[in-house]
């Protein structure tokens, strides 16, 4: 077992959640978290996932992120330091010092950054949560945030695409809206529409071609393989065409949808209308029609997979925060999963009520109980070795 290229060496809170303050230190590749419902345990998870830029584990509005109390003075701040292939960073997030609290800001080595991607090129994270459990019963957009966190943690500059399609997006949608028509105004918007979604869809199906073939070489071995695709007008144009005659095709479309889409109050055609579809990639069983259990196996070997593949493309793969991982996997698949993360080099954190499902890592990870805004090592998990 190799070390990761990435580890978190200490993570600071101050005023998050329900932790006044905290200092933790992870003594291991692997950390496991126990405690009541409510003691915490995601609130941990959800502060690491902060330290890379976009929306966080949870997806929570950052004026939810402050302690609550009548001493808690209404700001936060999450601080990591983070062992990487180029050296140690040190990365913090939480309210501006002088600006409104439902901004978030980001330091990198005490210093403001010029762009997030500078965060990113240090950081990523990829995440499981009890949420996510229904992420096939429900709409497309919880799909497609999975799917964009994945090339996200990959491509940093992926986010940023996005951003930007969203953004001319909900101006045009705005402009519409109002009756302000404007054709110049309008078709700038539509131009940068077209030019973004081209570059997120195009590097949308980039992963999903590599994560496949990854899976498919066995990277999620002993989860079930999985087949990840992409529901998109605009992906299945890009199969066939290249990017800039799909994105004149995109243009004129979206320059004679408007008085539908001013109708309908949104844009039927762009990279938001994208949907992310999985399956058994032995059985052909879609995952919508999977049981849960299943579903979360295939989630879990997408996450292994992934991990696997970005260790192998930019020498370190993404921390692992999976919150209740265990929850709906029999024991035999509880097992794969300890065994996998014991071989993969990634730094994994993962959460449970009962410290027993967890045994069978005793000696390879941290075991630590939270409760009441602190940490407390867990006698039955002996410290793992450096």
């Amino acid at each position: 077992m190799s070390a990761p290229g990435l580890r978190l060496a200490r993570l600071t809170l101050s005023q998050f959640r329900n932790y006044p303050a905290l200092t933790w230190r992870p003594a291991g590749r692997l950390a496991v978290l126990t405690g009541g419902n409510g003691s915490g345990k995601t609130n941990l998870l959800e502060a690491i996932s902060l330290l890379v830029p976009g929306r966080s584990l949870r997806g929570a509005r950052i004026a939810e992120l402050p302690r609550r109390g009548d001493d808690a003075p209404g700001t936060w701040a999450v601080a990591g330091r983070c062992a990487t292939p180029h050296g140690e960073v040190d990365i913090g997030t939480g309210s501006p010092p002088d600006g409104p609290s439902d901004r978030r800001v980001f330091r990198l080595d005490g210093e403001a950054p010029r762009s997030q991607s500078e965060i990113a090129a240090h950081i990523s994270a990829v995440w499981l949560t009890p949420q996510m459990d229904r992420l096939f019963q429900e709409g497309a957009s919880g799909r497609r945030r999975f799917l964009d966190r994945l090339v996200f943690a990959l491509e940093p500059a992926h986010a940023r695409e996005v951003a930007a399609h969203d953004t001319a997006v909900a101006q045009r949608n705005r402009l519409l809206a109002a009756g302000r028509a404007d054709p110049s105004w309008l078709a700038g918007l539509e131009d940068a529409m077209a030019r973004h979604a081209v570059a997120a869809t195009a590097a949308r199906a980039g992963l999903i071609a590599r994560l496949n073939t990854a899976l498919a070489d066995g990277a999620a071995d002993p989860f079930p393989p999985a087949r990840m695709t992409l529901h998109c007008a605009i992906a299945a144009r890009l199969a066939d065409s290249p990017a800039l005659g799909v994105e004149d095709w995109l243009r004129g479309a979206l320059a004679e949808a408007r008085p539908r889409d001013a109708a309908a109050g949104s844009a039927a055609l762009g990279a938001h209308r994208a949907d992310m579809g999985l399956q058994d990639a032995a059985t052909g069983l879609p995952a919508a029609q999977a049981s849960t259990g299943q579903q979360k196996a295939l989630l879990i070997g997408v996450v292994l997979g992934h991990a696997a593949l970005q260790a192998a493309a930019r020498g370190f793969a993404p921390l692992l925060l999976l919150d209740e991982p265990a929850v709906h996997l029999d024991t035999a698949r509880r097992d794969a999963l300890f065994a996998a993360l014991a071989r993969l080099p990634a730094q994994a954190f993962l959460t449970g009520t009962d410290s027993e499902t967890f045994h069978p890592l005793r000696g390879l990870a941290e075991g630590l109980r939270v409760a009441d805004g602190s940490l407390h090592a867990d006698a039955a998990f002996p410290l793992p070795e450096p």
